[in-house]
């Protein structure tokens, strides 16, 4: 099976321009391709994980990728997929995140001697001449065309801004800038990108000619995946201090049985040979499934001793068995604590609930236990006799969330 092919049959691919000839490069590994970025947080999350993952399988295949951070970007704004204008980002803010996503990608891509490249648009994007882009680049926009991307569409209602239209010239000026700079022939980005994508081939055919050489892929469910980065509890980081190890691992080990196998497929580096099997599973060999993504995607983000360690833990703790240490824990000076503390008080110390309200309607529906223990009185006070010789108590909320409480 050629790269193309296992990219196909992974589910990683959706619209693309050129097929032929982006089959032929890819599997030559001749490609040059980029995947942007924006810094809109200090950390990347698992939504990013998709085109991580692209990135790396096809740099295994003898293909360069370029990794763009949109350090110009993020002043602007992607309208895609929001439905309010993003919160401005001081420009030491957007700087101090592109360097924690730098730290982050070097765990998928090896930009050792060249083999990769990562660079930040902010290099071109911010000593931009205003008049020079509206002769220059905004004449090869057409704006009826613009209103008809989805990304604006669906804005329109509720309102976009003049700083937010740009992003579609902006994001088709790297596409420009990186073919001139980096030789960069292919971009890839996620379905709610199309346009903008698209926007960037047209833009280099304009002002370089019909033979310019430079094509599209978009990647298949990537606006699900954006989603798959969020949970009740907010976003799921690559960040260790943001996400434990734990925590990420029993993200992916609670998938819908639906998604399971998905996930794997589109995910993981496990032989296709061998997904195809499981594909026979059903029943509680789908719990084994979820067992295997939860592992080997945290090997891959956090490496295999926290990947060991977050299964061991989730093992002693669904088996019954004693708490691991890769189990997210709260640590409160034994002086602070006093003679006990309320259990909303507690959980909210422990950031388990958003708000009081949330945690009250938890303990009257049977929602949270304390040492096993079901609590269903929102006065209920976990008083400082309860934590063990260990000096620990573990609060479990549902049946899937488990948290440490350490006095020190």
């Amino acid at each position: 099976m050629t790269v193309f092919d296992e990219l196909k049959a992974r589910g990683l691919l959706a619209q693309l321009t050129d097929e032929e000839e982006i089959k032929e490069m890819i599997n030559a590994g001749k490609a040059t391709f980029y995947i942007g970025f924006d810094p809109t947080a200090d950390s990347l999350h698992v939504g990013h994980f998709m085109a991580l993952c692209l990135m790396k399988r096809l740099q295994m295949a003898g293909n360069k990728p370029i990794a763009l951070i949109g350090g110009g970007t993020a002043m602007v704004g992607d309208p895609s997929g929001r439905t309010d204008m993003r919160q401005m980002m001081t420009v030491e803010t957007i700087n101090h995140n592109a360097e924690c996503f730098k730290k982050q990608m070097e765990r998928f891509i090896d930009f050792s001697d060249g083999k990769a490249l990562l660079v930040n648009n902010a290099d071109w994007l911010l000593d931009l001449n205003y008049i020079d882009v509206l002769r220059e680049v905004g004449s090869c926009f057409s704006v009826n065309r613009m209103l008809t991307a989805e990304c604006y569409k669906q804005r329109m209602e509720k309102g976009l801004s003049f700083l937010e239209f740009n992003y579609m010239i902006m994001q088709s000026y790297d596409f420009y800038e990186l073919y001139q700079k980096y030789g960069c022939n292919m971009q890839f980005g996620g379905d709610d990108q199309w346009s903008n994508m698209l926007g960037g081939t047209e833009l280099i055919r304009r002002k370089l000619g019909k033979d310019a050489y430079a094509m599209t892929i978009t990647l298949l469910l990537n606006s699900e995946g954006k989603k798959m980065g969020k949970t009740q509890k907010g976003a799921v980081w690559l960040d260790p201090n943001k996400t434990s190890p734990f925590e990420f691992y029993q993200y992916w080990r609670n998938v819908a049985d639906a998604d399971v196998l998905k996930c794997i497929r589109m995910l993981t580096f496990l032989p296709l040979e061998q997904i195809e099997e499981m594909d026979k599973w059903e029943g509680a060999q789908l719990n084994k499934a979820k067992e295997i993504l939860a592992y080997e995607l945290t090997n891959l983000v956090h490496g295999q001793e926290e990947a060991k360690k977050a299964e061991q833990a989730a093992k002693a703790l669904f088996g019954g068995g004693p708490a691991a240490g890769s189990v997210p824990t709260t640590e409160i000076p034994a002086t602070e604590y006093g003679e006990g503390m309320q259990i909303i008080e507690l959980m909210e110390k422990c950031k388990l609930i958003p708000s009081r309200g949330e945690g009250r309607r938890l303990v009257q529906q049977g929602g949270v236990k304390v040492n096993d223990e079901k609590i269903t009185d929102i006065g209920t006070v976990i008083s400082a006799d309860m934590f063990g010789d260990d000096n620990t108590v573990m609060i479990q909320k549902g049946k899937k969330t488990f948290h440490q409480v350490r006095l020190v």
